[in-house]
């Protein structure tokens, strides 16, 4: 009689975790949950919470409670099921008093904060609700607020003033500086097969998550795969003429640690005519520096990652699979 067979036991789920903010951590997210395949993933998403425009910012002033907006648009990218739960989340009133202008998943998230007497538990019971795949941390749960020097000399206080400035941001920081992480946003950090940051705006949804107390340290001494994927287009007020090492280079002065190991950038030049209308409002692509980039100790990765349609969007399913491919590569066998 032979020996029994060892049961062998299925591969454990590759450990994604995407650090930033905006419309590019959703979009990530959203071609992160739909690109797995056949293999099992577990996503993370550390969020920034600094956003004081728009609905979210009425909320902030009104309730003293972190920016719901991006929070609510990864709920949303991560839901089983983007139908009627999802699009009644991402509602916006066109009309009523106090109400014209919010969005009823930020309003949900919200009330659900009042309820519970914390934000932390309002995501995990929004996030049941929506059925999501994955889980959802915003950086820290101290109301901060984004503050910015620029190469004129000024600084300025509030992420809507910063951006709509016209300067060249020189350094950024949180308001109040030290402020304490969430314990799981560390915790999915430390564990993690692959860590991305972007794509987005870097000096509002990118760096802020790095300048929470114990994020840049985690990300540092993770055996995840570190990675930066580079924004397609320059943001005017923001990163004007910026290169990818530009963007890298700011990320690595803020947090001095090597917190990369690899950026993923666009090489595929964007047709003409559709290049023309963004450089008609002064946006322009961003330029890859490879020698530079690789002298800044990081490995560069080069594809096309220009989605088909008339706007400059990443390829966000090709950028996934990207992604789950390093992380399967960087998974250590048990």
């Amino acid at each position: 009689m032979g020996r029994p067979r060892r049961k062998t036991s299925p591969d454990p789920p590759l450990r994604v975790v995407s650090l930033g903010g905006g419309t590019g951590l959703s979009t990530l997210l959203r071609g992160l949950r739909s690109s797995a395949g056949g293999r099992e993933l577990d996503l993370a998403a550390v969020v920034t919470v600094s956003d004081d425009g728009g609905s979210s910012g009425r909320l902030r002033r009104d309730f003293d409670i972190l920016a719901p907006g991006d929070i609510r648009n990864c709920m949303v990218a991560l839901a089983e099921d983007e139908a009627l739960l999802s699009r009644l989340f991402q509602y916006r009133f066109s009309s009523g008093e106090g109400l014209k202008g919010h969005s009823f998943g930020n309003l949900f998230l919200a009330a659900l904060a009042e309820v519970t007497g914390d934000f932390h538990s309002a995501i995990k019971l929004s996030s049941e609700v929506l059925a999501i795949r994955g889980r959802i941390f915003p950086s820290t749960l101290v109301n901060v607020k984004l503050e910015a020097d620029f190469e004129s000399g000024r600084s300025m206080v509030g992420e809507t003033r910063i951006t709509g400035s016209r300067d060249r941001i020189r350094r950024i920081r949180l308001r109040p500086s030290r402020c304490e992480p969430v314990a799981d946003a560390l915790d999915a950090i430390r564990e993690a097969d692959l860590i991305s940051f972007g794509p987005g705006s870097l000096y509002t949804s990118v760096i802020p998550n790095l300048l929470v107390d114990g994020i840049a340290d985690a990300v540092n001494s993770s055996k995840a795969k570190k990675v930066y994927i580079c924004n397609l287009m320059g943001e005017p007020g923001e990163t004007d003429e910026y290169t990818a090492s530009d963007h890298v280079r700011a990320v690595l002065d803020h947090v001095d640690k090597p917190v990369l190991d690899l950026v993923i950038v666009n090489n595929r030049r964007a047709p003409a005519r559709i290049r023309r209308r963004y450089e008609d409002n002064q946006a322009f692509q961003v330029k890859v520096d490879e020698d530079q980039l690789q002298e800044l100790g990081v490995e560069v990765m080069g594809t096309d990652l220009l989605a088909k349609g008339t706007l400059l969007r990443h390829n966000s399913e090709r950028l996934a699979e990207m992604l789950i491919e390093l992380a399967s590569a960087n998974r250590k066998p048990a």
